[in-house]
């Protein structure tokens, strides 16, 4: 099917939206209170407009619930050993997934802090907005791979392009250089999400598909957004620090978040190759 071309438009969303925001209030100086009062006013009055248009606009189709069991039985559905047992490709999916995300929130939230104060580029947007459309336009395109050659194939030039992006962003600092790793981590980190996420939709089971929603939650969001901060506050303990514009203190982070987001990435491998044998048993 097509699962592949939806992950790839639905990876791209979240980016083009922060381009979005960024960009929109670039006229706005963000070290005044009242500049953040317009932001956030803005940002939740279309929020809510949006919600409320979805009432109307958006058709809910019938859900057949006569399988469902009681309400914590189905939570915790997807956590039994023999449901396990049963979807090892679905299992080892999601931990490469967790691995992926990990590798990904390591320097996640400190990349506008490294652009705007380690490498002194004030105008950041400039290089955050074309790598981001470039590589939402490559993502989107990119999802055609997963249909037409499966997953091994999809998912180790995303790969390659990720981690090829972190020995950019490791070893150079000159703006060009720059650029150029930060799309090619842009495209690999998009086309990966694409990649992982079109492969765990088409192994969880169809009848069962809402019962493993809280375990993707956990896999994709929980695990890789505890870990992997901790992992970068870790790298950066040493590291000079701030007081932002709200009071508040934060790293002044270095190359090192890309070298151990790059470790990190290469530990995605240890989930891949048991994955890997199981997908051609299967095939």
């Amino acid at each position: 099917g097509s699962r592949g071309k939806a992950e790839g438009i639905n990876a791209m969303m979240p980016l083009v939206a922060i381009l979005v925001v960024f960009g929109g209030f670039m006229g706005l100086d963000q070290g005044k209170e009242e500049s953040w009062t317009v932001i956030f006013g803005v940002i939740g009055t279309v929020v809510t407009v949006l919600g409320i248009a979805g009432f109307f606009l958006i058709e809910e189709p019938k859900v057949d619930t006569s399988g469902n069991q009681n309400y914590f039985a189905n939570i915790f559905y997807g956590f039994r050993p023999c449901v396990v047992k049963e979807n090892k490709i679905l299992y080892i999916s999601l931990l490469a997934y967790a691995l992926f995300g990990i590798s990904i929130n390591i320097f996640m939230p400190y990349l506008i802090l490294y652009y705007n104060v380690s490498l002194q580029m004030e105008n950041y947007v400039l290089i955050m907005a074309p790598a981001i459309l470039l590589a939402a336009v490559f993502t989107a395109l990119y999802g055609r791979v997963y249909d037409k050659f499966r997953f091994k194939a999809a998912v180790l030039p995303a790969l390659g392009l990720l981690m090829a992006g972190y020995v950019i962003l490791y070893f150079f600092r000159d703006t060009a250089m720059v650029f150029i790793g930060s799309l090619l981590m842009m495209c690999g980190y998009l086309a990966g999400m694409a990649v992982f996420g079109a492969m765990i939709r088409d192994h969880i089971p169809a009848n069962r598909s809402g019962m493993f929603q809280g375990l993707r939650i956990v896999g994709q969001v929980l695990i890789p957004g505890i870990i992997g901060p901790a992992i970068g506050a870790w790298v950066l303990r040493n590291a000079e620090t701030l007081v932002g514009d709200d009071g508040t203190t934060s790293f002044i982070p270095n190359e090192n978040i890309f070298l151990a987001a790059l470790v990190a990435a290469i530990v995605i491998f240890a989930a891949l190759l048991p994955l890997f044998k199981l997908l051609k048993k299967e095939k």
